[in-house]
């Protein structure tokens, strides 16, 4: 079963870093994304870009309307992903739990709906 593990947390943590604790940051997140792959979890995952750079996109009346920043203020924004392919909910969790964010954020797990050429023919 593939989920996707959507990490939130407060994307400014990381501004007041010297550079030697981001080096850290980065080396946890490097080790953990080989663990995943020592598994053989892993399937892809990248980070987003902050919310400074959304764009929000609503259609209303036919209209196409675009915001700048996200949809919605949260504490927590959403800063990247992993797409894992894991055999059980349990084991999801377990990669989830081993993710470097600590205290820090939260992560949420959503169970992927993988359709085959048959229910979507290209």
């Amino acid at each position: 079963m593939q989920y996707i593990l959507l990490i939130y947390g407060d994307e400014t943590a990381g501004t007041a870093m010297s550079p030697e604790d981001q080096g850290k940051r980065l080396q946890e997140w490097d080790d953990y994304t080989r663990w995943l792959k020592d598994k053989h979890y892993y399937v892809g995952g990248d980070a987003l870009h902050p919310t400074q750079d959304a764009t929000t996109v609503r259609v209303r009346d036919g209209k196409t309307i675009t915001t700048d920043g996200p949809f919605a203020e949260t504490k927590e924004q959403l800063g990247g992903y992993y797409l894992v392919e894991c055999p059980s909910l349990d084991e999801a969790i377990e990669a989830s739990a081993k993710l470097p964010i600590g205290y820090r954020g939260s992560v949420e797990i959503r169970p992927i709906i993988v359709y085959d050429e048959e229910d979507h023919p290209s």
